[in-house]
């Protein structure tokens, strides 16, 4: 069983962070999930349930979901001595990217993704904004220099999606794989289907 960080702000895109954390989850691993005050808001908003009802819906299943306070920065995931296997932050704001990428870490979303980094760890951050500003794009070419990931929710049409569903999972399961968790949530270019 693996350990994965996931973050959520306040950006619009929900709905990929749920499905994240639950596909994560069911392949059996553990999630230390941190959410921003304004992530919870769009989630509420977006998903039309509160957080915390979700959260139960989960866990009732038996899986290991783990919730920090964004305010506490003794949580283990704000130590490099705890050990994890990925971090990803999605959706991901403009406002956390740019703290992220100037290394500023005044909550436990910001010091989980600083600690990845020092520590050589894999972090991913889903940008969900458009269009992206000079600032914006220069922010993520500063955290691309540090090996993270940059893995904008961009839909793909090659792999014929029909329900919204399709197009998320599509999304999630490059975001799995670019954690190194392998699935079938998405078709893989082979050519043109018959």
């Amino acid at each position: 069983m693996a350990r994965y960080i996931v973050g959520m702000t306040g950006a619009s895109g929900s709905i990929y962070g749920t499905k994240l954390a639950e596909e994560i989850l069911r392949y059996g691993h553990e999630v230390y999930l941190v959410m921003t005050d304004n992530g919870k808001k769009v989630f509420a908003y977006e998903l039309e349930m509160e957080f915390e009802e979700w959260t139960k819906k989960v866990n009732k299943k038996g899986q290991r979901l783990i919730l920090c306070n964004i305010d506490d920065m003794f949580s283990p995931i704000a130590s490099g001595s705890f050990r994890t296997d990925g971090m990803i932050i999605v959706p991901c704001s403009m406002g956390t990217l740019a703290k992220v990428s100037n290394g500023i870490t005044d909550n436990l979303l910001t010091r989980a993704a600083d600690v990845m980094m020092k520590e050589k760890r894999k972090l991913v951050v889903v940008p969900r904004e458009t269009p992206f500003h000079s600032i914006h794009l220069k922010n993520m070419l500063a955290l691309s220099d540090l090996n993270v990931s940059i893995l904008p929710a961009i839909p793909c049409f090659y792999g014929k999606p029909k329900t919204l569903d399709d197009i998320v999972y599509h999304s999630a399961g490059r975001m799995l794989i670019s954690l190194g968790i392998e699935n079938n949530l998405y078709y893989r270019w082979k050519g043109p289907r018959a």
